[in-house]
């Protein structure tokens, strides 16, 4: 493991947005909570462009910030049906570094991801399903019912972060990524004034730097940076953890 060159200052950064976006509110420490977020990323163009969306102004979790769709893993996460299963690699390095870790929770992760962006961007990472099936009700209603299943095998896993203690929400979040190819369905009129997500983006590495970013969200298109330059992403790369300790933050490696 090890600290990043200027690991106090993006801490003391970090502190200062929280402050900003809360009042400083602290919670007592409580237990991370499975989360995933999805990168898309389109490499048609001269340059690569991720999907970005910008969070209501009025959420008390990182309000008016540009972020990846995600959100918390849900329980029916686990249960969903598939049409592919997860790479190898991607399910392994999920496993690692976690404890009561099995296949299902690694899915679970990788589908909480595709459902999330689904439901804050109506797009779809799936292929069409074969079946005849009964949309179930819950959560994935809405997916199923568009006569797609989702598409494991196009994800990536980029990096994990852990949300440091005393914030008012704390996750464990898994950060996947997929090209834009992936997408293979799309419904509208998600995206409004009063969504999660009031605005949609697509935006060059270059571009974001110019927009208001959580920390870890710079961090973590710094590594897509270096996933896109460095092989590309069938590449058997590590997978960076981010998490803090006191006001240093750690970046420590899990191999695939």
């Amino acid at each position: 493991m090890s600290s990043f060159p200027d690991s106090a200052r993006l801490a003391a950064e970090a502190d200062a947005m929280h402050r900003a976006d809360t009042g400083g509110v602290r919670s007592p420490t409580m237990r991370p909570r499975d989360a995933a977020t999805l990168l898309i990323v389109d490499r048609s163009g001269p340059a690569p462009r991720v999907l970005m969306g910008r969070r209501h102004p009025g959420h008390k979790f990182m309000p008016d910030k540009f972020v990846f769709p995600g959100g918390r893993a849900e329980r029916s996460d686990a249960a969903a049906p598939i049409a592919t299963p997860l790479r190898p690699e991607v399910e392994a390095a999920l496993l690692a570094r976690t404890t009561r870790a099995n296949a299902t929770r690694a899915r679970r992760l990788a589908l909480a991801a595709i459902r999330e962006t689904f439901e804050e961007t109506g797009l779809v990472i799936g292929v069409p399903d074969k079946a005849s099936r009964t949309a179930p009700a819950g959560p994935w209603a809405d997916f199923l019912a568009t006569g797609f299943l989702p598409d494991l095998s196009a994800v990536h896993f980029l990096a994990r972060a852990i949300t440091p203690p005393g914030r008012t929400k704390r996750f464990d979040t898994r950060f996947f990524l997929v090209e834009a190819e992936a997408i293979r369905h799309k419904i509208g009129d998600i995206v409004s004034p009063d969504s999660e997500l009031v605005e949609l983006a697509w935006l060059t590495i270059e571009e974001t730097k110019s927009q208001p970013l959580p920390v870890i969200t710079r961090i973590v298109l710094g590594d897509l940076e270096a996933r896109l330059t460095g092989g590309g992403l069938d590449s058997a790369a590590p997978v960076p953890l981010y998490y803090r300790i006191g006001k240093d933050f750690r970046r420590e490696l899990i191999a695939v």
